[in-house]
């Protein structure tokens, strides 16, 4: 298990609200309010702040690295330790985003500072933080590194209706503490980032923030630059150093979920209770958060920091929209275009630009983009053959940054060449609708069950639950490989059947996926519990995948529904979110027309380096 970025400590199954330690460290930071400026691409940061009486902790966390990433070495560092950011509303802020930047680097952040009633600016030098005498031990820095105690409650997904015992981690009740305090204050998260592995926190005590000094976000550091991770690994009472260098900065993958943002990589020790600690240059600034490790035979001290452009973007998120709403992609399969023949056959005529192989159904550029279509700009920047654009001086990186540099919601303007005639296009850019969910929203996965058959909808966390091994081939090749037709499709799963008179014949029955119903093609679990309620047919009758067929008598299954209830002790024959009223995603009675895609959701599972998802 591991933590990630600025969460508290584990915010993991409850909506992953909390990663899975027992205790973490936070960043006590704070958001500026105006004239400030981040630059990812020029690395430099200036800020002023003023301050307000409500202050925020923003944290990152992380857990289990998704299942579909098992294979790939990837892991958040199981962690006992966490990093977070405190935020403070500040009046001064605009309230249309013209006054932030529109890049992902749109916030500078301070620390809590002192409690300022007043709006005056102040200019803070990160070079103070670092004592006179050298002594890393006394240096100020390290005093915005706090612990994170959670008592974390898990979701059971084999037995949706009720949550595992609790445990001490990340989780359900949020405490902080201060290095060299002994008293723990609660917290309270006010979102949280799955896909960029960061939570935020409130700590509303006036004693927690007492003599606070701002913690300063550095620049996006260079190659070889010294960098210090702070953290409590293996559960220490007290704050651990390990120092290292920064040996790669480059689009990667977030294991916990299952998104490709920048990341840094370092070659510092990092170990389980270090993710979601902080990362220092050596001025004493924070130019990151540890999160993730990779792990193997053949390669010793990797580690990846989540950077201080990403955490900009996702409290500049929360900042503009009072929540977090994620960040956003294009949805379309792009393949390079380094062959000259292939590109002369697009009629392509130098070598850039990428081409478009697969739109997502659920997506904006569904519309607007075609399969064939070459794209060679983004936002009047330029896109290489191999699918990079310029970044600092003299590098490059993957196309897909510059889309993660955007808001959900925000317009790209694409050039594309199609059939060999150029043009210009606007796309509108929002988050990704996978059709297997990677982490459930609300914390407890929905359930419905009729006569002892329990289905539910097919996540991440249920294929990591179940071991993969009885999920079986098929289901797990289209969890993997299939994308959603539309927005609020789910696969949805017959779980296990409760042994009882009216199952007989079908106790065996276990993960297997449900297709139709009375003939109707299911949409979602709560289109399976529309058609059941509503039918008036003499049978129920349910088709899985590969033809299996179950049937049960409607008024048998109805009248044995309370003693089965009563003898499993189970509480509800279905979740509280089916209770509410159906609301058909494709518009009523609109069928389903095609089979689920079967295209892969992520390049490091295409195995070929060649076609990459944007």
């Amino acid at each position: 298990m591991g933590l990630g970025p600025f969460p508290a400590r584990e915010l993991r199954d409850l909506a992953l609200a909390y990663c899975c330690a027992a205790k973490a460290s936070l960043i006590l930071m704070a958001i500026a309010v105006a004239n400030y400026c981040f630059s990812a691409v020029t690395s430099s940061v200036k800020f002023s702040c003023s301050t307000s009486s409500q202050r925020r902790l923003a944290t990152s966390h992380t857990s289990l690295a998704s299942a579909n990433h098992k294979n790939q070495n990837f892991k958040n560092s199981p962690s006992t330790s966490k990093s977070s950011t405190t935020d403070r509303k500040f009046p001064g802020r605009s309230k249309d985003g013209k006054g932030e930047t529109e890049r992902s680097q749109s916030t500078a952040f301070k620390s809590f500072g002192a409690q300022r009633k007043d709006k005056k600016e102040f200019q803070f030098d990160s070079k103070e933080q670092l004592s006179e005498s050298g002594n890393l031990q006394d240096a100020a820095f390290l005093n915005a590194v706090v612990k994170v105690y959670c008592t974390h409650t898990a979701p059971d997904y084999s037995l949706p209706w009720q949550k595992q015992r609790q445990y001490t981690s990340t989780g359900r009740q949020v405490k902080v503490k201060r290095r060299g305090d002994d008293t723990k204050y609660v917290a309270k998260v006010l979102a949280r980032g799955v896909d960029c592995d960061i939570a935020l926190l409130s700590v509303e005590s006036e004693e927690f923030w007492k003599d606070a000094e701002p913690l300063c976000l550095g620049h996006l550091p260079r190659l070889q630059d010294a960098v210090t991770v702070v953290g409590y690994p293996l559960g220490g009472d007290t704050i651990s150093v390990t120092k290292g260098v920064v040996s790669r900065i480059e689009v990667t993958s977030y294991a916990h979920g299952s998104s490709e943002l920048l990341g840094i990589q370092i070659d510092a020790a990092i170990n389980p209770g270090n993710s979601g600690g902080p990362a220092f240059n050596d001025k004493g600034e924070c130019i990151g958060v540890a999160f993730q490790v990779y792990r193997s035979e053949e390669v010793e001290n990797i580690g990846y920091v989540i950077p201080t452009t990403v955490v900009s973007h996702f409290l500049s998120d929360y900042e503009r929209n009072g929540k977090y709403t994620g960040f956003p992609c294009l949805g379309v399969l792009l393949q390079k275009l380094e062959n000259p023949a292939l590109r002369t056959c697009l009629k392509v005529p130098s070598n850039e630009g990428v081409l478009v192989r697969r739109v997502e159904p659920t997506s904006d550029a569904n519309n607007i983009l075609k399969e064939g279509d070459v794209i060679v700009s983004f936002d009047d920047v330029r896109v290489g053959s191999e699918g990079t654009v310029p970044f600092r001086s003299n590098e490059r990186i993957a196309f897909r940054y510059l889309i993660s540099q955007k808001f959900a919601g925000n317009v790209a303007e694409l050039g594309i060449i199609r059939a060999g005639t150029f043009m210009k296009v606007k796309v509108v850019l929002n988050p990704r609708v996978h059709l297997v969910p990677y982490h459930i929203d609300g914390g407890q996965p929905s359930y419905l069950i009729i006569a002892g058959l329990v289905f539910t909808p097919l996540s991440e966390p249920l294929i990591e639950e179940e071991c993969d091994d009885s999920i079986g081939l098929k289901l797990l090749a289209k969890a993997r490989y299939s994308l959603a037709r539309f927005k609020g499709e789910q696969m949805v799963i017959l779980s296990q059947v409760l042994a009882n008179e009216v199952s007989i014949g079908y106790e065996d029955m276990s993960n297997q996926q449900v297709l139709k119903f009375n003939g109707t093609r299911i949409k979602n679990i709560h289109h399976l519990a529309h058609l059941v309620d509503s039918c008036k047919d003499k049978y129920l009758v349910f088709e899985f995948e590969d033809n299996y067929l179950a049937v049960l008598e409607r008024e048998a299954a109805v009248a044995a529904s309370s003693c089965i209830l009563k003898d499993y002790g189970i509480p509800s024959e279905r979740s509280s979110d089916l209770l509410e009223p159906y609301v058909d995603p494709l518009g009523e009675n609109q069928a389903i027309n095609q089979d689920s895609g079967d295209s892969p959701v992520s390049d490091l599972e295409i195995g070929f380096d060649g076609l990459k998802w944007a």
